[in-house]
């Protein structure tokens, strides 16, 4: 940056044409002042320097900056077609990141097909040791049909499949799932899912083989595209699951879109509402010894879960349709 240019006063004469007498000696030459050419150097602003590089300018001086700070990673398996990415995002703390891959693509719509395809153990060890270049310290892999289709054991066996290529802890939706409802104390509960009647069933087997009663249940028979489901739809469902005296709601599906309508449908039904996204990052982060974060949920603020006692429902039994159990 070059210097500036100011003006500076500099002295000349003015004949007056009088003698200061009025004696008739010759007039003098009376000195006043003009604008002089002066060059100044402009001082650097606050947090910049000159370069030793003239080419280079100013500087400016990130010293203060003190980061980037250290960051702890939660790696993520996912199905090829899960799209909702930022909503697991909004469960985790700023001093978390996420690395997400997915499973490779195959040309089978949702069904218990599909939910053994998305979770061989081949499958989830290329993908976590793909994640490993990042240094996760723990992998989720965020699917619930996947993780639920092959039962109890087979559940475990994904987190062995997953802990032996990556070396670290693993956890899995249908895992957190069951975690969550221990924490909570839950024992009957209510599900929504996008699935199939199929898919519903074997989710059903999945949790009674926990020891888990389903209330009741209200599925959506999709096979595509569950990432588009509106919030009033999902809302919808819960109302019509929630039959009977069932501890706590469980939507199910990491495609379904759920978390901001999870503190809507607790204050409204008056129990612990958990979603698979919910419950997925609240057990990965749980292991890292730190805690989801959102709005007012029962799994994340204990102090949520202080509900008045709503007066019982009258138990009906609906026409059967479509969609419904």
């Amino acid at each position: 940056m070059g210097g500036l240019t100011t003006l500076a006063p500099e002295p000349t004469f003015v004949n007056t044409g009088l003698s200061p007498t009025g004696s008739g000696v010759p007039s003098v030459s009376v000195p006043t002042s003009r604008p002089r050419r002066r060059h100044v150097s402009p001082r650097p602003a606050a947090g910049l320097h000159h370069s030793p590089d003239p080419s280079l300018g100013l500087l400016m001086d990130v010293s203060f900056l003190g980061g980037p700070h250290p960051q702890r990673g939660v790696g993520v398996v996912a199905p090829f077609d899960f799209a909702l990415d930022r909503e697991l995002w909004r469960w985790v703390p700023d001093e978390v990141s996420l690395h997400l891959t997915r499973t490779p693509f195959v040309p089978v719509e949702v069904s218990l097909d599909l939910a053994r395809l998305v979770s061989e153990h081949e499958t989830l060890g290329d993908a976590v040791r793909a994640l490993n270049a990042v240094q996760p310290e723990i992998v989720a892999y965020a699917c619930t049909s996947g993780s639920f289709v092959g039962g109890i054991a087979g559940e475990r066996a994904m987190c062995e499949a997953m802990t032996r290529a990556g070396e670290l802890p693993s956890v899995t939706t249908s895992g957190a799932l069951l975690e969550a409802l221990e924490e909570l104390g839950v024992r009957r509960i209510a599900l929504v899912t996008p699935y199939t009647v199929s898919v519903t069933q074997s989710l059903e087997e999945y949790v009674a083989e926990a020891g888990i009663t389903v209330t009741g249940r209200a599925y959506m028979g999709l096979t595509r595209h569950i990432w588009k489901v509106p919030y009033r739809d999902v809302v919808d469902m819960a109302r019509g699951a929630v039959r009977g005296a069932a501890d706590a709601l469980f939507i199910s599906c990491t495609n379904l879109p759920t978390y901001d309508v999870i503190p809507q449908l607790e204050a409204e039904l008056r129990i612990p509402v958990i979603s698979a996204n919910q419950v997925t990052m609240w057990a990965a982060l749980r292991h890292l010894g730190t805690r989801a974060v959102g709005p007012y949920q029962a799994l994340i603020d204990a102090t949520a879960r202080a509900r008045p006692v709503p007066p019982a429902l009258p138990v009906e039994q609906p026409e059967e349709q479509e969609g419904w159990a």
